[in-house]
């Protein structure tokens, strides 16, 4: 494009230092075929030269329409781009926020549920603890009540032990025949 402006201007340069200047006051002659085809001649080439003053006044033109147009583009890209980086961080502020709300909620939810696991865990303990107190009391009454006739049998072995040999020492008297 710009190429093609510059040819025009240098096309235009060259041909203004190229034509003749217009004769003043020509004396008036006869019409010799010739002289009058050489000034249709001139007055083509004046045109000619006008046309491409006009052709490069239509380049400018259409340079400057192309350069506004470029420049609206540009500014239309440009608040383009801006609305959506714009748009772009209003998303992600967006997105950022749900995703925090998201963690608190989960955040919530699992120490519930860790509250609720320990609280549990707790409850366990307990209940094995009592089950334990429990079989040991059972245990130690067990163990009281087995203790309890382990002695009870043994006193009266003894006690029997002790008549029967009483009972041989007195001749094979029982403790019952013998007096007080």
């Amino acid at each position: 494009m710009a190429n093609q402006k510059e040819k025009a201007e240098s096309d235009v340069k060259q041909a203004e230092e190229q034509a003749p200047e217009p004769q003043a006051a020509a004396p008036e002659q006869a019409k010799d075929p010739l002289a009058e085809l050489l000034g249709r001649a001139q007055n083509a080439y004046s045109a000619y030269i006008e046309a491409q003053k006009e052709v490069a006044k239509g380049y400018k033109q259409q340079q400057q329409q192309l350069e506004k147009a470029y420049k609206r583009a540009e500014k239309e890209a440009n608040n383009a781009y801006e609305q959506a980086i714009q748009e772009a961080l209003r998303t992600r502020e967006k997105t950022q926020q749900k995703a925090d709300e998201s963690y608190e909620k989960a955040r919530e939810r699992a120490i519930e549920l860790y509250q609720e696991s320990l609280r549990q865990a707790e409850e366990a303990r307990k209940n094995t603890v009592d089950e334990t107190m429990n079989g040991y009391q059972e245990s130690v009454r067990d163990a009281v009540n087995a203790r309890n006739k382990s002695i009870d049998k043994a006193w009266r072995m003894s006690q029997e032990s002790g008549e029967q040999a009483w009972a041989i020492f007195q001749g094979g008297k029982s403790a019952e025949e013998t007096p007080d």
